[in-house]
């Protein structure tokens, strides 16, 4: 799974980083959801004033999905043989 990151200023003018944003393809039945959700995690990082300046957005995930949808975005496909 390939994951970006997003760094940008907020309204106090503080650095924020966005990490572990997946990265889906165009075709993926969870792309907009993801897209959305993204979204009003940025909407709410922005306003807020606090000092924290790195955000986990896979963090964010996990706390508002349903865990049976979160499991399938971030899925690790299984080795054979340990390779």
């Amino acid at each position: 799974m390939l994951f970006k990151s997003l760094e940008f200023k907020n309204a106090v003018g503080q650095k924020v980083k966005i990490v572990e944003i997946p990265v889906l393809e165009k075709d993926s039945h969870y792309y907009f959801m993801i897209q959305v959700r993204l979204q009003t995690f940025i909407t709410a990082v922005y306003g807020n004033g606090k000092t924290n300046r790195s955000h986990s957005f896979r963090e964010y995930l996990k706390r508002v999905l349903k865990w049976p949808v979160y499991e399938e975005i971030f899925k690790t496909p299984e080795l054979k043989n340990n390779a």
